[in-house]
Order: C-alpha cells, then sequence, then structure tokens
C-alpha cells in the first residue's frame, strides 16, 4: 500500500529543510502525467518523464477518498508513451486531465520525498511511505512532516488533476 500526504510547500525552504534532515537526493523528473476518464476513485494514468527517457501505465485505486493518502498502486514500465495511449484510446478510455510537473525525489530510510512544481499550480512535497502498516507509515510521515515545519493546515487533501480541472472551471475553459 503507497501511503502519502501532499502538502502545498514553498519550493525552496522545503527543499532546504529536506536536505538538512539529510534525505539523499535521487533524481530530477520532468513528468507528463496523461489521465483518463475512469469512475470516482479511481485513476489510470500514463507517465512520460522525458529527462529519463522512461514511461509507465499506472492504475490507483483509492483507498480513503476523502483524504486521497492511502493507494493501492500497480505501475508497469512500458516502451512506447504514444502507443500506450492509443491502446487505451481503442478500449473505450477518454483522455481527460494532463499533468506536468517538475519533480525532486529524496529519500530518507523508507520516506519518500517528492518535490513538485506543478505547472499552473504551483509547489508541493508529497511525502510517502510504502507500507501494509497503514497507521505506522502515517505516524512516520507526520513525524517527517512536523520536522519540516508542516502542518495539518499544509495538507492539500485534492489530487493535482482535481486542482486543475476546478481551476480550469473557474477560469471558463473546457476540459481536454
Amino acid at each position: 500500500m503507497e501511503i502519502e500526504v501532499k502538502f502545498r510547500i514553498d519550493f525552496n525552504q522545503t527543499r532546504a529543510a529536506i536536505e538538512s534532515l539529510g534525505a539523499d537526493f535521487v533524481r530530477e523528473e520532468i513528468q507528463e502525467d496523461l489521465y483518463f476518464s475512469l469512475p470516482p476513485h479511481e485513476l489510470l494514468r500514463v507517465r512520460r518523464i522525458s529527462n529519463l527517457g522512461k514511461s509507465f501505465l499506472t492504475y490507483k485505486r483509492i483507498a480513503d477518498p476523502g483524504r486521497n493518502e492511502e493507494f493501492d498502486e500497480l505501475e508497469v514500465e512500458v516502451s512506447d508513451f504514444g502507443t500506450t495511449v492509443e491502446i487505451l484510446k481503442r478500449l473505450g478510455y477518454r483522455e481527460d486531465i494532463v499533468v506536468r510537473k517538475r519533480r525532486l525525489v529524496y529519500k530518507l530510510g523508507t520516506v519518500t520525498f517528492e518535490l513538485s512544481e506543478v505547472e499552473g499550480l504551483g509547489a508541493f512535497l508529497d511525502i510517502e511511505v510504502i507500507s501494509d502498516d497503514v497507521e505506522k507509515a502515517k505516524r512516520v510521515i507526520w513525524e517527517v512532516a512536523e520536522r519540516l515545519g508542516l502542518t495539518e493546515k499544509d495538507v492539500e487533501p485534492r489530487l493535482y488533476q482535481e486542482l486543475i480541472r476546478e481551476k480550469m472551471k473557474k477560469g471558463g475553459q473546457e476540459e481536454i
């Protein structure tokens, strides 16, 4: 089970705080996520990481729809972003939302930090732990969050595609 909490943050300040904890820098990713329409509480996306030349097909089921913190996730690397998208379209899936971001990934023990600048939305930090013990993972996440100076008021419970959809509605734009 993937357990994560997303926070709205100041990018540079949070990056410095993560580094001061002694977290190891893993990689930088330039991501483009294409989401497809699915029933609520399920996600299907094709992710292109352009600077690494990799693409992934990911299915996520949200375990706790009210919080968007617990995910049952299946992911597989695919060799061709465009062909994967075309296969999904031919199977009847409809393209929904595109999310573009620059992401810095850090690790500290069992904790992964994903520090992201999301196009049109701002800066976010996902603190993630993979574990079968959800409560223990949440405790670890909150211990680290507190060390970074983050509190419950900094939590962003909505998914990136929800935030983009809300922004599009406010701007009077149509969905993709």
